[in-house]
C-alpha cells in the first residue's frame, strides 16, 4: 500500500506533467510567421548590433514574466531596462521595446508602445491576439489561452485565466536566453558573473 507522500508526490507529479504538457502545445499550436523565438532572438540581437538598450512593459502577471525576461538579458550583458523603474532612460531610435498584451491590447501598453515608436524605437508586441495589435514594428504570436478567453463558468482549470500564456512566456524567454547566449557569445561563467551579489 502507498504511504501518504507517496500519493502527494505521485499527485504532485502529474499535476506539474499535465502542466508542461499543457505549455509544450502551445509551441506546436499554428502561430503567426515567423515564430516567436525567432522574432524576439533576431530583434534583441538586432537592437545589440546597433547599440540600442532594451525596454520591456507588461501588465500583470506577464509584467512579472517581462521582469523576469529583463533581469536575464541584463545577465547576457544587455542594457536592459523595465519600464517604469526610477532608472529607466529615454528611449530612442536605436532602442527597442519589447511589450506583452496578451489579449492583442491594454490601454497602458498602447500607450507605451505609442510613445516608443513616436520616439524612434522599434516596438516588438507579445500577443495571443495578433490581429488586434497596434503600434508593432514586429509581433511575437504566441497562440495560448489568456484571461480574455479564459471561457468563465466552464469549470475549474488547471491553468486558470491567463495561466497558459504566462507560463508560455516564461518557456519562451528560457529558450530566448538560450539562443541569445549563442548569438552573442555569452560563456555560462560571463553570465554568472554579472548576477547580483546584494542578496
Amino acid at each position: 500500500m502507498a504511504k501518504p507522500n507517496e500519493v502527494q508526490s505521485s499527485e504532485s507529479a502529474d499535476f506539474a506533467a499535465q502542466i508542461c504538457n499543457h505549455l509544450s502545445s502551445v509551441f506546436t499550436a499554428p502561430a503567426s510567421s515567423p515564430p516567436p523565438l525567432t522574432t524576439l532572438v533576431d530583434e534583441i540581437s538586432a537592437a545589440s548590433s546597433r547599440g540600442g538598450k532594451i525596454f520591456v512593459y507588461g501588465v500583470g502577471r506577464e509584467g512579472l514574466m517581462m521582469k523576469a525576461l529583463c533581469m536575464r538579458l541584463f545577465h547576457l550583458g544587455l542594457p536592459a531596462h523595465c519600464v517604469f523603474d526610477m532608472t529607466t532612460p529615454p528611449i530612442g531610435s536605436p532602442d527597442l521595446l519589447i511589450a506583452s498584451a496578451g489579449p492583442g491590447g491594454f490601454s497602458t501598453v498602447d500607450a507605451i508602445c505609442g510613445v516608443a515608436r513616436g520616439g524612434g524605437a522599434r516596438v516588438v508586441v507579445l500577443t495571443a491576439r495578433p490581429e488586434r495589435v497596434g503600434y508593432a514594428s514586429a509581433v511575437a504570436h504566441i497562440p495560448a489561452q489568456t484571461m480574455a478567453d479564459d471561457g468563465a463558468g466552464s469549470g475549474r482549470g488547471l491553468l486558470p485565466m491567463g495561466s497558459v500564456y504566462e507560463g508560455a512566456m516564461f518557456v519562451l524567454f528560457e529558450m530566448v536566453v538560450y539562443k541569445l547566449g549563442e548569438v552573442l557569445g555569452r560563456s555560462p561563467e560571463e553570465i554568472r558573473a554579472r548576477h547580483t551579489n546584494l542578496e
